[in-house]
């Protein structure tokens, strides 16, 4: 699944993704926003903003930036962006396995229904460290391969047919964050028949050899998420060009 089929799928899907995938789908955007206890001027990130269905749900004090891949399913966030006069969204087709984003120029990075359907799932992972802050957050919302062996097994036969369709199903949460600063903070099942799951990190990425967290050395990812999900937000983002 190189790059290139990706964008062809995605925008050949750009009309018909409203009304085949939104309703699905709707209950897994809303729970990722709805908990996210945006901060004033919070800089978030968007990686595969699609047609832009998540884009009225955020408040209208952060600053949102979305990107996608598809031209046609970002002509479509773009039309919903103009519609709905959102001044504080910015929108660029840009590949997310490589952002042409400053590191650190975000507070949040959301990729909702993402790594399951890019051709390198690392590099993409990789790029959204890099551009969300030492202790910012970074959500997935994803189907990832099933627990139960017997319907991992099943996932792992469909997959080769899924990837025509653009998305795989035989990733698993483990191999996504093997290796990586990402410390998870919560995870919840969402979607009809619970088989997506909205995944909340803490970016404990490494700084001069050091993991810092809100400026601070701290390998604990769920204290640190406390932190952020309250009233104060890190200023080492606050100054950031977004590039």
């Amino acid at each position: 699944m190189d790059l290139a089929k990706v964008e062809r799928v995605y925008t050949s899907y750009a009309r018909i993704y409203d009304r085949i995938f939104g309703k699905v789908f709707h209950e897994g955007r809303q729970s990722v926003i709805r908990n996210l206890n945006v901060q004033p001027d919070e800089k978030i990130l968007e990686v595969g903003i699609g047609t832009g269905l998540a884009l009225p749900m955020y408040p209208r004090h952060c600053q949102i930036v979305g990107i996608d891949f598809s031209e046609g399913m970002l002509d479509k966030a773009k039309q919903r962006a103009a519609e709905h006069r959102m001044g504080h969204v910015q929108l660029h087709r840009m590949d997310a396995g490589a952002m042409e984003f400053k590191d650190d120029s975000f507070d949040t990075v959301v990729a909702a229904y993402v790594v399951t359907a890019v051709p390198d799932y690392r590099k993409v992972v990789s790029e959204m460290i890099r551009v969300c802050r030492p202790g910012g957050r970074i959500i997935m919302l994803n189907h990832f391969s099933n627990d139960n062996k017997i319907i991992a097994a099943m996932e792992k036969v469909i997959s080769p047919f899924t990837k025509h369709l653009g998305w795989r199903t035989d990733l698993a949460l483990q191999a996504v964050l093997e290796g990586t600063s990402l410390h998870v903070a919560r995870k919840q099942n969402v979607n009809p028949f619970r088989l997506w799951a909205l995944v909340e990190c803490v970016n404990g990425k490494y700084v001069n050899g050091k993991t810092h967290i809100n400026g601070v050395k701290n390998g604990n990812g769920a204290a640190a998420y406390a932190h952020i999900n309250g009233t104060h937000l890190s200023e080492h983002a606050s100054g950031q060009a977004l590039g």
